[in-house]
């Protein structure tokens, strides 16, 4: 069965499996659908499982730039090799917030396995806050631009860091990054966990990230038909998340993948 899975994604067609059982805050991301996840995808969801393990009900959901306090992109003091990226304000936490947070976590697992150093100055470019604790704004270094409306991750990963590539839909595997652009309006940012059919027989992308529908950090199940189009990326030189140069230009001209044909 997993060989003409395989073998389907391999010649562009899309491959649904059965909707996962997992509850929406189960700590165990990368024991389900490590298996299938290439490369630093695995050290992704071990990341992921790390952030939800920090919120055992979701912690809570919460956007708010202009709250006393502010919002907090995540809920828990983050750190990459030691430093702080965020002293968070609040408990709560947010869609980009947590599936950065994942990404940074799996690059504290990648340093501790590849001895790789994180320059200082990088680690500045990594901060989702600026160190007098004030907001970092939208499309500054490598948080701003993850942060950025449209295809965050594309314009961070992708374009800045230059650690990462895009991935097609019908190829995307476990523990790749997604930016979702809902039908209605809006956006989400989300690790991409698998794509399923529920009992009805609907198709749907299951992810894991920071929602409403989870109290915050959490993995849940939407149907295609809400989605307009979608953006995925894979981190694949992760080494380059350690060593960027944060004045790479950035482009906000990135086309999303359209999924009418799926339905």
């Amino acid at each position: 069965m997993v060989a003409l899975l395989v073998l389907l994604a391999a010649v562009g067609v899309p491959v649904f499996s059965p909707p996962s059982e997992l509850d929406a805050h189960t700590v165990g991301l990368s024991r389900a659908y490590g298996a299938r996840a290439p490369g630093f995808n695995r050290l992704v969801l071990r990341g992921a499982d790390t952030v939800q393990a920090t919120a055992p009900m979701g912690g809570g959901y919460f956007i708010g730039i202009r709250a006393v306090p502010t919002e907090s992109p995540i809920g828990y003091p983050l750190s990459l090799a030691g430093k702080t990226l965020i002293a968070p304000p609040r408990s709560s936490s947010y869609c980009s917030g947590a599936s950065y947070a994942a990404f940074i976590e799996a690059l504290n697992l990648h340093r501790r396995e590849s001895l790789v150093e994180v320059r200082s100055e990088t680690v500045e470019a990594l901060r989702m806050q600026e160190p007098d604790g004030g907001r970092r704004e939208d499309e500054v270094k490598a948080w701003g631009w993850w942060n950025a409306d449209g295809f965050g991750s594309h314009f961070s990963l992708v374009q800045l860091m230059k650690a990462g590539e895009r991935i097609a839909p019908e190829n995307a595997q476990p523990g790749d990054f997604a930016n979702i652009s809902w039908r209605n309006g809006g956006g989400h940012s989300v690790v991409f966990l698998d794509w399923e059919r529920d009992r009805a027989g609907r198709r749907g992308m299951r992810y894991w990230s920071s929602q409403t529908g989870t109290n915050g950090i959490g993995n849940q199940w939407v149907t295609l038909e809400r989605m307009a189009e979608v953006c995925m990326v894979r981190a694949t030189q992760p080494d380059r998340a350690m060593t960027f140069n944060p004045a790479n230009p950035v482009s906000r001209a990135v086309q999303g993948d359209k999924l009418d044909g799926w339905q």
